[in-house]
C-alpha cells in the first residue's frame, strides 16, 4: 500500500546524507566514467555504458566493459581514427541481450559524427537548449537525431518523440551534468534544473509506495510528474535524490534515522 502524502524533503534529505556517496556506486555502470580523468572521454564513456544500461547488472557491466576494453584509454582518440567499416568488424561479435554489434558500432559513428559536427557531445546539447525551456527534453531529442543519423536502433537510443520514459539517456545526462560524491558533473555549461528523473521499473514503483504518482506505466508523462514532484522540493536540482533512492534496496542496512521506519511500513524497497 502506498503512503498517503509524500514523504518531507527532510526524508529525502536523510537519504541523501547516507547514501550518496562514492562507495556505494559499485555495481552501476556510473563506474566506467571514472575509469577516465578528462571529460571528452568521460562523456564517451558515459553515453555508451548508459545506453547498455538494462538488462541484469553483472551483464550491463560486462558488456560496457568490453566496449570500452576495446576503445583503450582514450576513446576520444579511438573515435577519431575509426571508420564505419574498421569499427563494424571490431564490434562485429559483440552483443548485449537485443543489442548487436552492428547497432553498438552505428552508436559509436554516431557520437563521432556529433563530436565532429559539434566539438563534444555536451556542446551538441547545450546548443539545443531554448532559453524558455523547462527541462532538457527538446535538446535530448536533437542529440537522438544527431547520433541516430540514417540509422534505425532497435534498443540504444529510444526517442523521447516516441513517449519512452529514456531512463538511461536521462541517466547520462545527470552523470554529465550534476555534480556531487556521485554524480561527476563532466559539464559545465547546462543547468540540472533541466533534468528529468531517470524512470525504470525500480525507481517507479519506490516512487509509487510513497505517493509520489498514481500513474500505471513507467513512462515519459510519468518521468516529468515525478520530476516535477522533485522539482517544487528543490527546484535547482530536481533530481538530486535518484541515486539515494534507489541504494536501500541495493545496499541494505544503513537507513538513517527518520527513515527507517517509512521504508519498513510501505515495503518501499522490498
Amino acid at each position: 500500500m502506498p503512503v498517503c502524502n509524500p514523504p518531507s524533503k527532510e526524508f529525502f534529505e536523510g537519504l541523501y546524507r547516507a547514501y550518496n556517496h562514492y562507495e556505494y556506486i559499485h555495481p552501476d555502470p556510473l563506474e566506467f566514467v571514472y575509469r577516465y580523468p578528462i571529460g571528452p572521454d568521460r562523456e564517451i564513456a558515459g553515453l555508451i555504458a548508459s545506453c547498455l544500461a538494462y538488462g541484469r547488472v553483472a551483464q550491463i557491466l560486462k558488456s560496457a566493459g568490453a566496449i570500452l576494453d576495446e576503445m583503450g584509454k582514450n576513446p576520444r582518440l579511438f573515435i577519431e581514427k575509426s571508420d564505419s567499416k574498421a569499427l563494424q568488424e571490431t564490434f562485429s561479435s559483440f552483443r548485449h541481450r537485443f543489442t548487436d554489434g552492428r547497432e553498438a558500432a552505428c552508436l559509436i559513428e554516431g557520437i563521432r559524427n556529433v563530436i565532429m559536427a559539434h566539438g563534444s557531445i555536451e556542446a551538441c546539447i547545450a546548443s539545443n537548449i531554448k532559453h524558455d525551456d523547462t527541462n532538457i527534453l527538446p535538446a535530448l531529442e536533437k542529440l537522438v537525431e544527431s547520433l541516430s543519423g540514417d540509422h534505425e536502433f532497435k534498443s540504444l537510443l529510444p526517442r523521447p518523440s516516441a513517449k519512452s520514459a529514456c531512463k538511461r539517456l536521462n541517466l547520462f545526462l545527470k552523470w554529465m551534468i550534476r555534480a556531487d560524491d556521485v554524480d561527476p558533473g563532466c559539464w559545465g555549461s547546462i543547468s540540472p534544473k533541466l533534468l528529468i528523473m531517470p524512470i525504470d521499473t525500480h525507481i517507479f514503483r519506490i516512487c509509487s509506495n510513497l505517493g509520489i504518482t498514481k500513474r500505471k506505466s513507467a513512462d515519459m508523462k510519468t518521468a516529468l510528474e515525478i520530476t516535477g514532484f522533485f522539482r517544487e522540493i528543490n527546484p535547482e536540482d530536481p533530481i538530486k535524490y535518484d541515486f539515494a533512492l534507489t541504494r536501500p534496496g541495493i545496499w541494505n542496512g544503513r537507513i538513517p534515522e527518520g527513515c527507517r521506519e517509512i521504508l519498513q511500513q510501505e515495503a518501499v524497497y522490498g
